[in-house]
């Protein structure tokens, strides 16, 4: 199994954004058909989507939401040293994503700048490199990026994908600490054999201009996707609890990667999760992707933090594309900055009973 065990850190704040227009996916009946699509409401549970604008891309969404959380934390651009940019939908094939938002934030030569390419899974894997870069020490402050734009991805000739995807952008500080306090436990897992369940086949080198334009879109498949999940994630939350040596109810809150409501309701059940320990974001922001889990973060627990002014517990679950699942238990102590808001065209502050209208 593939467990680590990291002290030394800690999460000193969070930062989500999502773009200001919102889609009401109910509004689409006409083009898709009024029942397919109440169908596709009710099962995956997305209501509404918040989608980028023309020419909005993660690396936007991400850089503003770095912007806001500097600010907040009082932190100088140039005192970090690490930049992670967790994505699937870059910028560009080159020059990577944490560099474009290295200069846009005014970061320091000193700061290691690069991208990973992981997807649903990506909130826990960055987190484990950023926490592993401070670890190895020569670091103080690190900066993780998580940013996607699946809704750029969906063709609108399938309502399958289109209903169900959203966009956002994150950034997480990490700063070290002395050794020996809170150890956060990491599991992380891939099987690439189920690469095509979920799958650009075009734009890429292997096949740069595809002849099917269908093949510059995502294609799921969606039993697939929904077996691998009741598989692996069951067994991910039990190995994870095991390996950190904690009981379910050990745990504040388990923030599952918001994939789609039937598929989380199952997972709850079978294992046993308290419901009221497991927040729901999807039915007004959507599939995120990999941000998805920082956005229930923080949505889910900034209130609460700030109620009860006590550390929490948290077990972060991401799993979907590559095939990739991941985990990690990590405490949110009652000082971090924990802050959800809209996109910079935008700044009205959002929280779950918030809509913003399109």
């Amino acid at each position: 199994m593939s467990f680590s065990r990291l002290d030394g850190f800690r999460i000193a704040g969070v930062s989500t954004v999502v773009p200001a227009t919102q889609l009401d996916n109910l509004a689409l009946g006409e083009r898709y058909g009024a029942d397919d699509v109440r169908k596709v409401v009710s099962m995956a549970g997305v209501r509404h989507r918040h989608v980028v604008s023309e020419g909005q891309t993660s690396a936007d969404l991400c850089t503003d939401a770095a912007q806001r959380l500097l600010q907040a934390l009082g932190w100088a651009p140039d005192s970090v040293t690490g930049l992670i940019m967790v994505t699937q939908s870059p910028d560009h094939f080159l020059p990577s994503s944490a560099c474009v938002v290295h200069g846009r934030l005014g970061m320091g030569v000193d700061c290691a700048a690069f991208d990973v390419g992981l997807g649903c899974s990506g909130y826990p894997y960055g987190l484990y490199l950023a926490a592993t870069m401070l670890k190895g020490g020569g670091h103080q402050r690190i900066l993780m990026l998580n940013g996607d734009t699946p809704s750029r991805f969906t063709s609108p000739d399938d309502h399958a994908t289109t209903l169900l995807f959203g966009d956002a952008g994150s950034a997480t500080a990490l700063e070290a600490v002395a050794p020996g306090g809170f150890a956060s436990h990491f599991g992380l897992f891939s099987d690439g054999t189920g690469a095509e369940a979920l799958i650009m086949k075009g734009g890429g080198f292997r096949d740069r201009f595809p002849a099917d334009p269908r093949d510059l879109y995502v294609r799921m498949d969606g039993a697939g996707v929904f077996n691998f999940t009741i598989k692996r994630v069951p067994p991910l939350i039990q190995d994870t609890l095991a390996a950190a040596a904690l009981d379910v109810q050990d745990v504040d809150a388990y923030i599952f990667h918001q994939s789609n409501r039937f598929i989380m309701k199952h997972l709850i059940k079978k294992c046993g999760l308290p419901e009221d320990r497991v927040p729901f974001t999807l039915e007004d922001t959507g599939n995120c992707g990999g941000p998805s889990v920082p956005v229930t973060l923080t949505r889910a627990l900034a209130e609460r933090q700030r109620a009860q002014a006590q550390d929490l517990r948290v077990m972060l679950l991401g799993y979907g594309v590559g095939l990739s699942w991941a985990s990690a238990v990590v405490q949110v102590d009652a000082h971090a900055v924990l802050m959800h808001g809209v996109s910079a065209s935008d700044d009205t502050p959002l929280d779950s009973n918030h809509e913003v209208a399109p």
